[in-house]
């Protein structure tokens, strides 16, 4: 199976002891504590189940810097973004070394995770414009990941973490929510050898499901792990329990036998385009993937990046054998007319627009709030089914 990065065996942050687990459990209630962001608390539960392998902890400002500016830490690792725990400020903590972290997205701000803290750190203005104009490529207070990295606060505390669960994640996502630890044993027990992942944020029709049958069949993949975002979408998208079960639909009719996983991991989106392209490669040969597909416009939102920026990013500015997994570079696929399939669009040259089955996200959104099925070169009855269910029970 292809190596994590960084070291030969995963190194989750999870406490899987049971005993050191209560033991810790016990020590965080007598500890100083912190109601850590949203987005902190997402970095945690990927550290917990080692997604971010081989990161320790949350990075210090030196650290965070090198990440933004060059996707390399002051020891020369590679890590694509800064993945940080900035306060409004650091008061609770005083001088303590260590500290519990309460988990802002659950009720009672349950302890997440146990910090050894090794820098309490001031952000300047500066900096946090560097890091957001490299990460985001922008720093338009619309786009919601710089909104959502800029309101966090500008203390950085920095240090080792012990995760003591996976907050509201596997209880809420019990089916779904899966550890890297816990995919790279099940593609062990399925006996796959070539594994290509596929990132949604959505329900996955037609064109999504031909590129991921397109992308097994050309790289020659035995396995395919279709791998969904848990965490805090922006509004309008639709919930994860429903996303869950259309895409479990999906495979259930049209992959064969043991060729499909559908897991999900606990994350708030960056909206990033290109370097959360490079961060989402960076954790699928994590969870054992040796191929990764990224589309058009991958993990972007607005129009903030080129259509390509997100493959382009991997030639220009990832350093050379940063990464084994290989990218899988699409572009969009739809249904052709003249053809009667589903085609990727630049493999069709002699095709105009009104030769593709297009319908945007509005008009579908629309259709299945008024319980009318998208046509069947777009959408699968079953999948639209369920979405039509869904939308209805919105009015």
């Amino acid at each position: 199976m292809i190596k994590p990065i960084g070291s030969d065996e995963l190194q989750p942050r999870f406490i899987y002891d049971d005993s050191e687990h209560d033991k810790l459990s016990k020590e965080a209630e007598g500890l100083p504590s912190v109601v850590i962001s949203s987005q902190a608390a997402g970095n945690a539960v990927m550290m917990g189940g080692g997604y971010f392998n081989p990161l320790k902890g949350f990075m210090n400002v030196a650290d965070a810097m090198g990440a933004a500016e060059k996707m390399t830490l002051t020891d020369g690792s590679f890590f694509p973004v800064p993945v940080m725990c900035l306060l409004e400020n650091a008061d609770a903590i005083g001088n303590a070394k260590r500290i519990a972290l309460r988990d802002p997205n659950v009720d009672g701000n349950p302890v997440l995770a146990i910090m050894d803290v090794e820098a309490i750190e001031q952000v300047s203005d500066a900096q946090m414009k560097i890091m957001t104009d490299k990460v985001y490529r922008t720093d338009d207070s619309e786009h919601p990941g710089v909104a959502a990295f800029n309101s966090q606060g500008q203390t950085a505390v920095s240090g080792p973490i012990q995760v003591l669960n996976f907050s509201y994640f596997q209880t809420e996502f019990p089916d779904t929510f899966r550890t890297a630890v816990e995919i790279r044993n099940e593609i062990a027990e399925r006996g796959w050898k070539k594994i290509v992942a596929f990132q949604t944020r959505n329900p996955m029709h037609l064109a999504h499901e031909e590129l991921c049958h397109m992308a097994m069949e050309r790289l020659g993949c035995d396995g395919l792990v279709i791998h969904m975002l848990l965490g805090k979408l922006k509004p309008g998208d639709i919930p994860a329990p429903v996303r869950d079960a259309a895409i479990r639909k999906m495979v259930e009719v049209y992959f064969p036998p043991n060729s499909a996983m559908v897991t999900g991991y606990g994350f708030d989106m960056l909206y990033a385009g290109p370097r959360e392209a490079v961060l989402h490669a960076y954790f699928r040969q994590n969870m054992g993937a040796t191929h990764f597909i990224i589309g058009r416009d991958h993990a972007g939102v607005g129009d903030y990046y080129g259509a390509f920026d997100a493959q382009t990013i991997f030639e220009d500015e990832v350093p050379a054998g940063a990464m084994d997994i290989e990218i899988f570079k699409a572009d969009h696929t739809a249904w052709s007319k003249k053809l009667n399939k589903v085609v990727m669009m630049c493999e069709a040259p002699d095709h105009e627009k009104d030769d593709f089955v297009l319908l945007s996200g509005t008009k579908v959104r629309e259709m299945l709030g008024n319980g009318e099925a998208p046509p069947k070169e777009f959408s699968r009855p079953e999948v639209a089914k369920i979405l039509i269910d869904y939308y209805q029970s919105l009015n």
